[in-house]
């Protein structure tokens, strides 16, 4: 039996696939004790694991830095981490002291996580929610001019909040340092070697472990006429004119449709829907995609990796760089279709495009096969169980 140590941010496509390890390591005779938010509790003491609220040690904001989190702002994202970590020192020195975690698991954003592991000398692996990336994979990104003046702008800033941690007693030599992907690292990754951009760059501290779901439902795809979802994630989700395009566009089609808009939109918003159109605040997303025939997705890892274990062919509009390689990805496969033309008449080309060649759903499959190989759960709490890995 292990005392393991879960740290994660904020963030639902942060901590939903740490939830099923969590679990998995319980079930196998472990202790989880997860430092977490209120936001997140029930998912987490669901799994069996010990709840620790941080939401106290989160900073006020101004309403400047809640439009930067919201826009998904490096600069402000990294700064923010920084504050926490701060504000948790003396509360995560003495949890260190008396829990004495012999595993940290922590996400691969989590500063205070990944900062406190290596404070206190613990066994460490991260949690990786997106690609591994290094300096092939990261190639993959397509950061935007916004998001290019944001870190270019931002670094000063930043540089300022380092030099807090240091007199703190973390050793940190810069942001790079504390959220690029390293050979030396023990990591699990949770997508397959085959999806991972230039996997064999990779060494074996890297556990590819396939999607992390609690699920074991196999795909179901026999529909009346099909099934379009339609979902752009939990963060820049606040996109009531592209959902609305997207009910012109499909209202007149032989299809169903469903939309999951979040919370940022209430679903009595929108003007009387069609009848083959439902909207929702929230779905259950696997159930969802396990019977969908398309995907027009903001291309979240976790949004992708589900539609892939599922064998759902993908629309793929992204928002963000981290997102674009996601998207990229998919196309390589064969398995999703770039939205270009987000308009009325494009958004309608590119569901027709999907519905009609089989070449898709063909390539979403075997994505899907290839997920359904993978370790999953049980090999990521294997990998952490067996910390530190020493490899060549």
């Amino acid at each position: 039996m292990k005392k393991i140590a879960f740290f994660c941010i904020p963030a639902h496509g942060h901590t939903n696939p740490m939830l099923p390890v969590a679990a998995e390591l319980i079930r196998r005779g472990n202790v989880v004790r997860f430092y977490s938010f209120n936001e997140f509790e029930k998912k987490i003491t669901a799994t069996g694991a010990e709840f620790i609220s941080c939401d106290s040690y989160l900073p006020k904001l101004t309403k400047q830095e809640e439009y930067g989190l919201k826009n998904v702002s490096a600069t402000e994202m990294t700064i923010q981490d920084i504050r926490i970590t701060l504000n948790m020192d003396s509360f995560l020195d003495g949890e260190f002291k008396t829990f004495c975690p012999d595993v940290v698991y922590t996400d691969s954003v989590c500063f205070w996580g990944k900062l406190n592991a290596l404070k206190h000398n613990v066994s460490m692996v991260v949690s990786t929610s997106t690609f591994a990336f290094n300096r092939l994979s990261s190639r993959y990104m397509k950061n935007s001019l916004k998001e290019l003046a944001d870190m270019i702008f931002g670094f000063p800033k930043i540089s300022k909040e380092l030099k807090k941690l240091r007199t703190y007693g973390y050793h940190v030599n810069s942001v790079l340092s504390m959220v690029q992907s390293d050979n030396k690292t023990d990591s699990v990754v949770y997508t397959s070697r085959r999806f991972q951009p230039y996997a064999e760059s990779f060494s074996n501290h890297y556990a590819f472990v396939g999607p992390s779901v609690f699920s074991n439902i196999e795909p179901n795809k026999d529909n009346v006429r099909p099934l379009i979802y339609i979902s752009m994630g939990t963060v820049i989700n606040d996109r009531p004119d592209f959902y609305n395009k997207c009910i012109e566009a499909l209202k007149e089609c032989n299809v169903d449709v469903i939309i999951s808009c979040g919370n940022a939109i209430e679903p009595d918003d929108f003007y009387t829907l069609p009848d083959n159109i439902r909207v929702y605040t929230y779905v259950d997303q696997l159930d969802i995609l396990s019977g969908a025939d398309v995907f027009i997705t903001h291309c979240g890892m976790n949004s992708v990796s589900e539609s892939l274990y599922m064998a759902v062919p993908m629309i793929l509009y992204p928002q963000t760089g981290e997102q674009h390689a996601v998207a990229r990805r998919t196309v390589e496969t064969g398995a999703g279709v770039m939205l270009t033309d987000d308009s009325v008449c494009g958004i309608r080309s590119a569901v027709q495009e999907v519905l009609n060649n089989n070449k898709y759903v063909t390539a979403a499959r075997e994505c899907s096969a290839d997920f359904r190989s993978c370790a999953g759960a049980a090999g990521a709490a294997e990998f952490i169980e067996n910390a530190p890995h020493s490899f060549d």
